[in-house]
């Protein structure tokens, strides 16, 4: 990883919801500039494919998860991400309990935008409910991710703590 060119982790639980949405989204709103972008799950089985919901949200866009595979967070994951970005409070917790050392690349989605009046809410888990459910975590998203880019492009501010 090198300072020119971050490496962008999107953490959810299983990896086939909400984190490959938000690799995608920030893939494409983020096309101009020089990104890694990935995503993980912190109870993830390994291979895979992402929901069909969050596959039909991205089609809709027009934006593809070529080689996308879930896949569960670990020591060379978080090694390689220079900044780690949870879809919940709960994922966020669990990555500081099981990697203490690594916390400085964490932080809440939802830290860098405000949605329905309030900054650092969760991103809501799509499981179970329908097209819309994902539709809703669809547009959480496009907010964080404005604001994401921001923060790494040097324009916005860190959250606060």
């Amino acid at each position: 990883m090198s300072e020119t060119q971050p490496h962008v982790l999107f953490v959810c639980t299983g990896n086939t919801c909400r984190s490959p949405m938000a690799e995608g989204m920030f893939r494409a709103a983020g096309r101009e500039d020089v990104f890694t972008v990935s995503s993980a799950g912190v109870a993830a089985y390994g291979g895979g494919r992402a929901s069909p919901e969050t596959l039909e949200i991205l089609t809709g866009r027009g934006i593809e998860l070529e080689g996308f595979g879930s896949r569960m967070v670990d020591d060379t994951i978080l090694g390689q991400a220079s900044h780690v970005f949870c879809m919940t409070r709960d994922h966020l917790d669990t990555l500081e309990a099981l990697y203490p050392e690594e916390q400085d690349k964490f932080h809440l989605a939802c830290d860098f935008a405000e949605i329905e009046g309030e900054v650092g809410r969760d991103v809501p888990d799509p499981i179970g409910g329908g097209l819309r459910a994902y539709e809703e975590v669809a547009a959480c998203l496009d907010l964080a991710i404005v604001g994401i880019l921001g923060f790494l492009r040097g324009e916005g501010e860190s959250p606060a703590e």
